[in-house]
């Protein structure tokens, strides 16, 4: 019969073989579909079951706090893991360990296990005058003399001083700065009325003749120039004469030889860092800045301490708002306990991750606290999602139906988002990370993420169950209270009314057409999961099984009737899906408005180039501390007084050279040119030409004088701890085995990028040098690869996703949708990138760890969005932007309203750490917002996919309809098809 009617040809043409491509995703999408809605049907059929089973299992893993730790090593947090500085420092140490240097140290170059450190600034004058000078002398000698007791209380307790945790030199003396002793030089002559002894910057004579390197020891110098003119600070030459210092650095270096000492060591660096606080009191002319070898980690942590309470009141702010969007005037419709359920969802799913890694022995540091805002952007979309799936299914089915539905409708959007976090995040927690804070955060986010989905399916889809049963009965949302019928309200004050006001469904039903029941208007078919052979049109319900219209037609013809007029109860729709349908949608999508939209792409293109551009890397570990610390204010210190010199860098020659030959001379000493040098090989070459020896001599004879007269000259003997000797055969005079000279550079206020060229400098002579030799400082560890290091996982997860999106163009999504994705997370990345640049943060561990969560939350503000405007036929663009923007957008709007003002009380705390992630997180939730809210929006209403394809031309002016009701009853399912 169907066969005979006019104008029907064309219509069964389509039924013709699709390509396998299109037929395979149609295969998949049709079996997930199925998949996901018998899994919202067994979930719904046992509520109780999926609602307690997640809060019992966070209860009990929740009760492994006890083995909470957390993470002391920080330079393996934030630096490379695996780097080329780190080999030379193992190397370095096993030649010349810091134990065994019985002279002098240099503070910026060992790193042994225990110190403590001090910067004693004036508030006016310099450290070298009497009264300053004096008071300077007397703190080291009280921390010469104080004393820690280990244990505090008892009868086996022990007090320990400095002379017995200090680094002993040959005499068994501890060693000290050699700024003490040109201190003490100074305050003896004085006293006896000799002439003062003049002390010179950055290399200064002792009394007993030795050279010594105090450019890292005093700071803020002013010299006397030629003719008794004043020098700027760290102007100075070569040995000039000190006018002035305003800051002054010492150094206390303890030995850490086993557990117990290592314990008494760190009381001892608390009992330092309170002795100056104590001293600082008394002296209120001084400035005190104190470090130890634990300051870094104890204020790295420090700011997890000092975001537990702004992090409360983020749960507190969103779990309000949360409310306010899942709210409507409609009181039985209304939902407002989901919006805390749904935080409530978040929050057991992250206690239950953390008791995960409690149990596994893992340890925590302050980059865990992006983890909960990385949940909270992927859970309270996945949530509003399917509240808003949940209004648009028919509300005369049954609860376990309508939930079936929301999980046909939004599961495979959420599944497809889900497994976009645990791509980018894993790729980024494998071995090709070679960053450990990032590779950690990416591991337990990933665990996170996963159990928070599972949560989604089970506990917070649970609780849609109940809700659905609650307005099934027509009991208030809030209160759970049954609410009268329309003639019982009347009786009711004004108040009481406004508070229980809902509409019955006999009241839908004489207002609306039957197949419209509900109270918000029909809304188009899941577009993003399926695609029918014929055109749906935009109204027709969602729910399969919807009343739904097909049409035949030559040209797609866009209903003229606004889906704000189709609603028959415009009051009761939420208040923001109101503003996208009635304002907003027909506003973005105005002719008039599109090239306003595109010039603000065009600008937004601009700026991010423009911080692209700027991008500089944050290698300093300082920048992740909490502000107002002992590290911070040391730090600012130290750039203030001490950045006219680099950190002194070891020359470490590492195999036997011929030190003898003339031509090894001259390539040693043009190496050192231009540095600040303390060289045992020029002291010595101009030591033998001093004698009128000659320079070039057989290797016996060099060897000789070096050990038997050079070394054991008072002024030249501290060069016995940079040269390693190497015994040949008996009677024969040693080889230099390995030595090593210290170097120090002229720097500006750029001093960490001189330092990262200066690096690589040094290596790409040591390539090409016949002298086999290394350079090393402990800030290397940071600088070396850096960048690399950083970058990498950003550039994996990045191709990741993309290399995701391409694979599943071939069976799962459309390729259009691919596409657009892939480019969306493009441009939104670059813009986070740029911005976040012009905002002052550096490229560091944090800001990529939130820029890798940037492409899944990117993924989850616009993958539906895009699914659900590609997936549609017939029609305008127009028309089906407005459509995905009343389904998706209003979602991602609720979202981003919640997860904005959630980021707001963390932008409080006193972090360089939460002020990089609130600057980042709240970067990546405005470019997302525009790119969804906005930019989409615009440029899908004029570049492809088209929305005419697949229709043929039929006759000018026909127009047919097939209408396809489906019945449902309890045993069968009857389909009348009728020609109209």
């Amino acid at each position: 019969m169907l066969g005979s009617a006019p104008g029907l040809s064309g219509r069964w043409e389509r039924l013709e073989p699709r390509p396998r491509a299109r037929m395979l995703r149609q295969v998949l999408h049709a079996g997930l579909r199925t998949s996901f809605h018998a899994l919202g049907r067994f979930v719904a059929g046992h509520p109780v079951f999926f609602a307690s089973a997640p809060v019992l299992i966070s209860i009990l893993l929740g009760a492994s706090f006890s083995r909470y730790r957390v993470e002391e090593d920080v330079e393996s947090l934030l630096a490379p893991k695996h780097s080329l500085a780190k080999i030379e420092g193992n190397l370095v140490e096993s030649l010349f360990p810091v134990n065994r240097s019985k002279h002098a140290l240099y503070s910026d170059l060992q790193t042994p296990g225990r110190y403590g450190r001090v910067i004693v600034t004036t508030r006016k004058g310099s450290v070298l005058e009497p009264l300053h000078l004096d008071t300077i002398l007397k703190l080291h000698r009280r921390i010469y003399q104080m004393q820690v007791t280990v244990p505090a209380s008892g009868s086996n307790s022990f007090n320990y001083s400095f002379s017995y945790l200090c680094l002993p030199d040959d005499k068994n003396v501890c060693i000290i700065d050699d700024i003490i002793r040109a201190m003490e030089e100074i305050q003896s002559a004085r006293a006896f009325n000799r002439t003062i002894p003049v002390l010179r910057y950055p290399i200064t004579q002792l009394a007993d003749g030795r050279q010594a390197y105090i450019g890292h020891q005093l700071g803020g110098v002013q010299g006397w120039g030629p003719n008794g003119a004043v020098r700027g600070p760290g102007l100075g030459a070569r040995g000039e004469a000190v006018r002035s210092a305003r800051a002054l650095q010492l150094t206390y270096y303890l030995q850490a030889r086993g557990s117990l000492m290592d314990r008494v060591a760190g009381q001892w660096e608390k009992a330092f860092c309170a002795e100056l606080r104590h001293f600082s009191a008394l002296h209120p002319k001084l400035g005190l800045y104190p470090s130890t070898s634990s300051s870094l980690r104890t204020d790295f942590q420090f700011s997890s301490v000092l975001a537990r309470r702004p992090l409360l009141a983020s749960l507190g702010v969103c779990g309000f708002l949360a409310i306010l969007c899942c709210s409507m005037r409609d009181c039985v419709r209304s939902k407002p306990w989901l919006g805390l359920l749904a935080l409530l969802s978040i929050t057991l799913s992250g206690l239950t991750a953390a008791g995960i890694l409690n149990l596994t022995g893992a340890t925590y540091n302050s980059t865990y606290l992006g983890i909960p805002f990385v949940m909270l952007g992927h859970g309270l979309f996945g949530s509003f999602e399917m509240l808003s799936s949940w209004r648009r299914t028919r509300e005369d089915q049954h609860v376990k139906e309508r939930v079936a539905g929301v999980f046909e409708d939004v599961m495979l959007r959420f599944s497809g988002s889900t497994m976009l976090h645990l791509m980018t995040l894993g790729l980024a927690a494998s071995p090709l990370t070679n960053m450990e804070a990032v590779r950690l955060f990416c591991r337990t986010a990933a665990l996170a993420i996963t159990i928070s989905y599972v949560y989604m399916l089970s506990f917070y889809s649970s609780c849609l169950v109940f809700t659905g049963y609650l307005e099934t009965g027509y009991r208030h949302g809030c209160f759970c209270r049954r609410v009268p019928k329309p003639e019982r309200l009347d009786s009711k004050p004004a108040w009481y009314r406004c508070l229980m006001y809902t509409r019955y469904q006999d009241e839908a039903q004489s207002t609306s057409v039957p197949h419209a029941a509900g109270h918000g208007p029909p809304h188009p078919p899941a577009p993003s999961l399926t695609h029918t052979h014929v055109h749906t049109h935009p109204h027709a319900a969602n729910n399969p099984n919807a009343h739904a219209h097909m049409v035949n037609s030559a040209h797609a013809h866009p209903r003229t009737q606004s889906t704000a007029s189709a609603d028959p109860h415009p009051q009761d729709s939420h208040l923001l899906l109101g503003c996208v349908r009635r304002c907003y949608g027909d506003w973005i999508t105005n002719t008039y408005v599109k090239p306003f939209v595109v010039l603000l792409y065009l600008i937004y293109i601009s700026f991010g180039l423009m911080g692209f551009l700027q991008v500089t890397q944050g290698s300093d570990p300082s920048a992740l501390v909490a502000m107002d610390t002992a590290t911070v204010l040391y730090t600012r210190a130290q750039q203030r007084y001490f950045s006219s010199y680099s950190p002194v860098i070891g020359f470490y020659i590492y195999e036997s050279a011929p030190y003898w030959n003339s031509s090894v001379q001259r390539d040693l000493l043009e190496y050192a040119k231009g540095f600040q040098r303390i060289s045992w090989l020029e002291a010595y070459l101009n030591y033998l030409s001093d004698r009128n020896q000659s320079t070039s001599q057989p290797r016996e004879n060099f060897t000789h004088i070096l050990r038997h007269s050079f070394l054991r000259e008072p002024q030249f003997a501290h060069f016995a701890d940079d040269i390693i000797f190497a015994e040949r055969g008996q009677g024969e005079e040693p080889d230099v085995a390995a030595s090593r000279i210290f170097l120090v550079a002229k720097t500006t206020e750029n001093k960490r990028e001189e330092m990262s060229v200066l690096l690589d400098t040094l290596r790409r002579l040591s390539l090409t040098s016949q002298v086999r030799f290394l350079i090393f400082n402990p800030s290397f560890v940071y600088l070396d690869r850096y960048a690399a290091a950083v970058s990498s996982p950003l550039r994996h997860s990045l191709l990741a996703v993309l290399f995701l999106l391409g694979l599943s163009s071939l069976a799962v999504v459309e390729p259009l949708v691919s596409v657009w994705l892939g480019l969306t997370l493009l441009s939104v990345q670059f813009g986070v990138l740029g911005f976040m640049t012009l905002w002052g943060v550096e490229l560091d561990c944090m800001s990529v760890l939130c820029l890798i969560s940037a492409l899944g939350h990117s993924a989850d503000c616009s993958g539906p969005l895009l699914c659900s405007f590609t997936s549609g036929r017939g029609e305008s663009r127009t028309r089906w932007v407005r459509v995905a923007l009343e389904r998706h957008g209003v979602p991602s709007l609720q979202t981003l309203i919640c997860y904005s003002a959630a980021l707001v009380p963390v932008g409080s705390v006193r972090s360089n750490l939460t002020c990089t992630l609130f600057r980042c997180l709240a970067v990546t939730a405005g470019c997302s917002a525009l790119h969804t809210l906005a930019f989409l929006p615009t440029l899908l209403t004029f570049l492809p996919p088209s929305k005419n394809r697949g229709h043929r031309a039929g006759g000018e002016g026909q127009r047919q309809e097939v209408e396809c009701v489906e019945m449902n009853d309890s045993t069968r399912v009857v389909d009348q098809i009728t020609t109209v």
